[in-house]
């Protein structure tokens, strides 16, 4: 199925378009609820929400061509993590955050395997997670970041 006939199919309630659209969309969903809250249970958690949602709203979705049921499924995961974390009060910004200065050269990005990457993501606080995950990953500038988490913007 395209993604243009899984989106038809939800909105007439196709139990088999639910599905297709699960399994498209899942791995993408499960990796950004990984990016921003670490805990896999509460990842799970969250899915359910977020496919249960685009379920029951997808009237609110407007097709724009390949790719946008996957953009407009990442935006409500990334979303409802946010959500999760305040309701979970886990959201919380350090006023100063030890810093050790490297003692060598930092590794060329090109060659640290996406794994490394993920882990050091992972380690950051979940504040400056959050902050990392919506400025580099959904493009948010640092003022609409700022609004969203009701937090001052830092000069």
């Amino acid at each position: 199925m395209t993604e243009l006939q899984i989106v038809n199919g939800v909105k007439n309630g196709d139990r088999k378009a639910m599905r297709a659209m699960y399994d498209l969309l899942a791995g993408t969903a499960m990796a950004t609820a990984v990016r921003y809250l670490g805990d896999r249970d509460d990842c799970r958690d969250v899915l359910q929400d977020c496919f249960l949602k685009a379920f029951t709203r997808i009237d609110d979705f407007s097709y724009r061509g390949q790719g946008s049921l996957r953009a407009w499924m990442t935006r409500i995961v990334a979303n409802e993590s946010i959500n999760s974390l305040k309701r979970h009060a886990r959201l919380t910004f350090l006023d100063e955050v030890n810093v050790e200065a490297p003692e060598e050269e930092p590794p060329d990005i090109n060659v640290v395997p996406l794994e490394e990457i993920n882990r050091m993501i992972a380690e950051l606080p979940t504040g400056y997670r959050v902050v990392f995950n919506q400025f580099v990953f959904e493009h948010k500038s640092h003022k609409e970041i700022a609004q969203m988490l009701g937090i001052k913007r830092a000069r």
